[in-house]
């Protein structure tokens, strides 16, 4: 491919050679133009700037909502947790699991409770053992991994354990596995 511009106005012609993004966008033109049924996408983002990024989501968007299928390898896990219905995952040429988003989600994500302590610990207490807690490299924390589509999520009796072992804490902090987590420790299974 080549493109050439013109510079009005100086009397001279200036001849150059088109940009990573402007390559990115003739590529997308050119297998948009046949109104695909399927479109298949390979690290579509790699090397392009925010705008351009931004603006090429937003068309795979508006693709997805009219009917197309779109297939998207890339390495920026965020990118497929935000764009994804389902997730494929590949390790050394094998795919290792392909599954509904959502449904992933679910079965291999975690949620975490840290418990932010008014004093710094040592050790997790043995009175709190049966909780499976970790200390924060801080000591100044609790890590408490539960369920949260179990009946029960065990952190009401975590909290009345922290009671009668004395430990006061000055805040509560959830978070949930991303699919960058489930990637990394899928991946990790499979070593």
């Amino acid at each position: 491919m080549f493109c050439a511009l013109w510079l009005s106005g100086t009397g001279e012609s200036t001849i150059l050679s088109p940009s990573g993004g402007m390559k990115r966008r003739v590529m997308i033109a050119k297998a948009l133009a046949h109104e695909p049924d399927i479109l298949f996408l390979d690290e579509p983002t790699a090397g392009v700037d925010v705008e351009l990024r931004r603006d090429m989501w937003a068309l795979v968007r508006s693709l997805r909502a009219s009917g197309v299928t779109i297939i998207l390898t890339t390495h920026y896990i965020e990118e497929a947790e935000d764009m994804a219905d389902r997730i494929g995952v590949i390790n050394h040429g094998e795919i290792i699991l392909v599954e509904d988003k959502a449904e992933l989600m679910r079965k291999l994500g975690q949620k975490q409770l840290t418990v932010h302590l008014h004093n710094e610990l040592d050790a997790v207490p043995g009175a709190l053992a049966t909780h499976g807690l970790t200390l924060t490299p801080d000591h100044r924390g609790l890590v408490y991994c539960y369920d949260s589509q179990g009946e029960r999520t065990g952190i009401t009796a975590l909290l009345q354990d922290l009671s009668q072992a004395g430990i006061r804490f000055r805040d509560l902090e959830t978070t949930e596995s991303s699919l960058e987590d489930i990637f990394v420790d899928l991946v990790r299974r499979k070593q």
